[in-house]
């Protein structure tokens, strides 16, 4: 009886234990979570162009808001291959305000495509992956 009474305060002391670090941690976790960041949202992170006919207008926008508490700083934009172009402003997206990165994808190029376009940035997730596709068929 009294080796079952001290496996159960053996096994209510290690519960709270386990309890009180699962608490602490949580805590650091809260306390390290900027509530002043940008947050950064894309209207879609996929741009599928179709099928298109070569030589044709390769230009797309990506439209973003910043739903954060601070205004949001796009640092960089960055294409996974030179045949896709991005464009950005510099300029910072102020609270709930709207920007563009356009994209002009070298449509000389025949066939299928998929590339990535890596944003760079202040907010809560500093790097966010954008992807182009679509399928070039030559002109006759």
């Amino acid at each position: 009886m009294k080796t079952v009474q001290n496996t159960v305060k053996t096994a209510t002391l290690l519960c709270l234990f386990l309890v009180a670090t699962s608490l602490s941690y949580g805590q650091m976790a809260l306390d390290k979570l900027d509530v002043n960041a940008a947050i950064i949202t894309f209207d879609m992170e996929t741009m599928d162009y179709g099928t298109i006919a070569q030589n044709s207008d390769g230009l797309r926008t990506f439209t973003f808001t910043n739903k954060g508490n601070a205004p949001l700083i796009i640092s960089n934009v960055k294409s996974s291959c030179g045949c896709t172009v991005p464009s950005f402003s510099k300029t910072p997206i102020m609270v709930g305000e709207k920007g563009e990165i356009t994209v002009k994808y070298d449509t000389k190029r025949v066939g299928a495509f998929s590339k990535t376009i890596t944003v760079t940035s202040n907010a809560t997730e500093t790097s966010t992956k954008l992807k182009v596709k679509g399928n070039v068929l030559a002109t006759k």
